[in-house]
């Protein structure tokens, strides 16, 4: 058991910050999580950034995710 992110970053030898943006895509909408791990790749290249991700799981409400999650989606 781990009592913080800050303890996961030591052991992983990641940083704090790292931690937290991973830890904040459990935020997604589970169906939008879903989605995303059946997502391939195109010529190599991933069709959405973890960047990306995170700004949709920062959009607030599983709905509000919703929302923007067909807008990105649609463009790939």
């Amino acid at each position: 058991m781990v009592a913080s992110a800050a303890d996961v970053a030591c052991q992983l030898g990641f940083t704090r910050a790292r931690v937290t943006h991973l830890l904040d895509l459990q935020l997604l909408a589970p169906d939008i999580q879903e989605e995303v791990l059946f997502l391939e790749a195109v010529d190599g290249e991933e069709p959405l950034s973890e960047r990306g991700l995170r700004a949709i799981a920062h959009a607030g409400t599983w709905e509000a995710q919703r929302v923007r999650w067909r807008e990105v989606k649609a463009s790939f």
